[in-house]
């Protein structure tokens, strides 16, 4: 696939996709954790310091916005009217600007054009821990053209809203923080209403694992031991049962690679910064990395995975979700053997459809 870009600082820059990969890394369970993973009030220090660096936290938006339009084009698929969305970890409001973008061209030239996604959505609440993010954007023309409420949270973890309020529920590239995902699905699930959906991207377990193993290898070869410098991510495979167990129906659940290239490790690390992604996990070491291990890292992650023209992929793995609240009226899976046709025989090309007595 061609290259396109997306990162201003890289000349030329490059994103494109990438078939999944079997590397497996520490993983969130899919049960309550009896122990928090992440600092939340760290987390939010990371976001408020990174959004107060306007400029640069708009240039090192270009991941975010990616994902929130790949979000959005899930929504083409689904024909209704919301009056009230909720935006759960919203950062700088990247779903709604996704949302303002005109839809794709159809591929048959006598389609109507598609109205944009604005016009099915009657009011958006956008709603984030880090009052500076969550107002950067306020300004920007995109508020225009959609009602906005932004609403400052104590915690993502714990949602403030009535039971069935909202008419969809979205969030792009926050879960990956939440602790305790399992009980944030189930309050997700209460304050939608019946037959409604929840569409959601997350970074997932394959994320950046070029430089978890760099890094792992680094520390080991110059300090003989290793330190979290990348936070553990949920897999792909958990979050099925996460979503059923929160009741959510009628799932969907997908991956899409995401590839950067970027010019140097530093260049990656001080993205991830100003991304406000830097580690967050509890019992990390506090302070910068040793020289001598930033400067091993860098050698490692250029021998291991560098590419052909000197830039360094970083890959980001994104998982997405949809899940139905349950309501009247919604399909049901037919009964275990009620099937018409034997998929053994279609197979074996013998067609083999039951005739019903």
């Amino acid at each position: 696939m061609k290259a396109f870009s997306l990162r201003p600082y890289l000349s030329p820059p490059a994103l494109r996709r990438r078939l999944s990969t079997s590397r497996h890394y520490a993983v969130q369970a899919p049960v309550a954790p009896t122990l928090q993973v992440f600092n939340r009030h760290t987390k939010y220090l990371q976001k408020e310091r990174a959004a107060a660096d306007v400029e640069t936290s708009r240039k090192t938006d270009y991941l975010k916005d990616e994902v929130a339009n790949r979000l959005c084009e899930r929504l083409l698929d689904i024909s209704q009217h919301f009056p009230h969305v909720l935006d759960l970890g919203a950062n700088s409001c990247n779903i709604a600007k996704a949302l303002t973008n005109p839809p794709p061209t159809s591929l048959d030239p006598t389609a109507p054009r598609a109205a944009p996604l604005t016009t099915r959505f009657s009011q958006l609440t956008a709603a984030d821990s880090s009052p500076t993010i969550l107002h950067r954007d306020a300004s920007l023309p995109f508020n225009n053209f959609l009602p906005i409420t932004r609403d400052t949270l104590t915690d993502e973890e714990d949602l403030p809203y009535e039971a069935n309020t909202f008419d969809a529920v979205l969030s792009s590239l926050s879960l990956h923080w939440i602790n305790n995902l399992p009980a944030l699905l189930a309050q997700i699930n209460r304050v939608l209403k019946p037959d409604t959906p929840f569409i959601a991207a997350m970074f997932g377990g394959d994320t950046l694992y070029e430089l978890r193993s760099s890094l792992q290898l680094a520390d080991f070869d110059r300090r003989g031991g290793v330190s979290p410098h990348v936070s553990p991510l949920a897999d792909v495979r958990d979050i099925g049962g996460l979503l059923q167990k929160a009741g959510f129906k009628m799932l969907t659940v997908d991956v899409d690679d995401i590839i950067v290239d970027y010019p140097t490790t530093f260049a990656l690390m001080t993205d991830l910064q100003a991304m406000g992604e830097g580690n967050a996990v509890l019992g990390r070491e506090l302070g910068g990395m040793r020289r001598e291990v930033l400067a091993a890292n860098e050698a490692i992650y250029r021998e291991m995975y560098g590419n052909d023209d000197g830039s360094l992929p970083a890959t980001f793995r994104v998982i997405y979700m949809i899940g139905w609240k349950e309501g009247a009226g919604q399909p049901e899976p037919l009964a275990r053997g009620s099937g018409a046709a034997n998929l053994k025989d279609i197979l074996e090309g013998g067609g083999g459809i039951k005739e019903n007595n």
